[in-house]
């Protein structure tokens, strides 16, 4: 961004401040699950029409698309934001808490909206410093896997873009704080689902019958070795049972156990593996045991890839408009985030925003009950995304 720009942005995101803290706690207050956003893209659609962005026509039931055309010709820059909120039951006792019982914005995907859409907003009234055309994605599904991304990739989200931009909120990282990482910074998830078909009898001839719960106990055991034994120890790498399921009776040989897992992997090379190793140990432990197993593979996420060039774009923009000292480097987690399929397409970056704050309670990990964002750091993550659209369209740093 231009240093000419600089106050006038600032001033523009500083009046809009209020508004998208009333954005903000308006979809606190009425979260919905994922799939089930109705009401969440009714607002955006009627926020984004009154300020004069064009829709895309998408074939999804949730989420929008939307377009800002500036009066300069030029590439096409993505903003992309999550939309949906999670299964959990509000305890933070904001005045604005949740009004939907068992759900909750305990992500921050309700702080990534009023971002985006102050993105919009200010770059609404900055038209004729844009060259080219902003694309604001709001993504629903993104913590239900497989996933909105694909979805919205399949509708064109990413159609002509030359480049996506995506932000997260961090707990662990004080307002006013950003951090990035080139390449890998979330891992690649594969999500699989097994079934173990054993054989029903009586507990007191365990020998009539085939176990499917001893069966899966050591399918759990000998799929750890994967981690331990097959996969490289410089490669980090996690393999996790989180549902297990099966048995009638305490006097029953249960003939059919159901499991959920999840792998989760920061090397390519790892997490192409997975897929392979879990079908052979499931296989040759119901072999030796005479059980038979489905073995069902979900589509996963690939790892989440930042694109060295944006990262210095943010980097560049945000010690302009903030000074220097407030940037560090995002730590490599075994997470993982659907942002990263728009990255298998095109260049991109997503940088995380600090919104801790321990005199206000905002300290709480993601997921949890508590979960509280410092709502200062709205501003600072509007003014980054509005500067380096504007720093990415104008060529600056290409």
């Amino acid at each position: 961004m231009l240093n000419s720009l600089k106050d006038e942005l600032l001033e523009r995101v500083r009046k809009l401040h209020r508004q998208q803290v009333t954005w903000r706690r308006d979809f606190h207050q009425h979260p919905e699950l994922s799939s089930r956003e109705f009401r969440t893209t009714a607002r955006l659609t009627a926020i984004v029409k009154k300020l004069g962005l064009k829709l895309i026509p998408i074939k999804m039931k949730t989420g929008l698309l939307a377009e800002l055309a500036g009066n300069h010709p030029g590439p096409t820059v993505a903003i992309r934001t999550d939309i949906d909120a999670l299964p959990v039951t509000e305890r933070s006792g904001l005045p604005f808490a949740s009004k939907v019982n068992g759900c909750m914005h305990a992500c921050g995907h309700d702080v990534h909206m009023a971002i985006v859409l102050g993105t919009a907003a200010v770059l609404s009234k900055m038209k004729k410093h844009i060259h080219g055309r902003v694309r604001f994605i709001f993504q629903p599904d993104e913590e239900m896997p497989p996933g909105g991304a694909r979805p919205m990739i399949e509708n064109g989200a990413v159609d002509g873009v030359s480049a996506v931009f995506g932000l997260h909120v961090d707990p662990m990282l004080p307002a006013g704080m950003i951090s990035t990482r080139d390449g890998i910074s979330m891992a690649m998830v594969t999500d699989f689902d097994l079934v173990i078909h054993g054989k029903g009898g009586h507990a007191a001839s365990p020998h009539s019958g085939v176990d499917a719960i001893v069966t899966a106990a050591e399918v759990i055991e000998s799929i750890q070795k994967i981690v331990s034994r097959e996969i490289s120890p410089t490669s980090p790498i996690v393999i996790h049972f989180g549902r297990i399921e099966g048995g009638t009776g305490r006097n029953i040989v249960a003939d059919r156990v159901t499991l959920d897992g999840t792998a989760r992997a920061l090397s390519d090379t790892a997490g192409r593996l997975v897929p392979k190793l879990i079908k052979r140990t499931v296989s040759g432990v119901c072999r030796a045991r005479g059980a038979r197993a489905e073995v069902n593979i979900g589509p996963g996420y690939p790892p989440l890839r930042n694109d060295p060039a944006v990262n210095r774009i943010f980097e560049n923009n945000y010690r302009l408009l903030y000074g220097r000292g407030k940037i560090r480097t995002t730590k490599q987690v075994l997470g993982a985030e659907d942002f990263a399929c728009y990255l298998e397409k095109v260049p991109g970056a997503m940088f995380f925003l600090g919104i801790r704050n321990r005199k206000i309670k905002a300290d709480k990990a993601w997921h949890s009950s508590d979960f509280i964002a410092d709502e200062r750091a709205i501003e600072y993550g509007t003014a980054l995304l509005a500067s380096s659209a504007l720093d990415y369209l104008a060529g600056d740093q290409r």
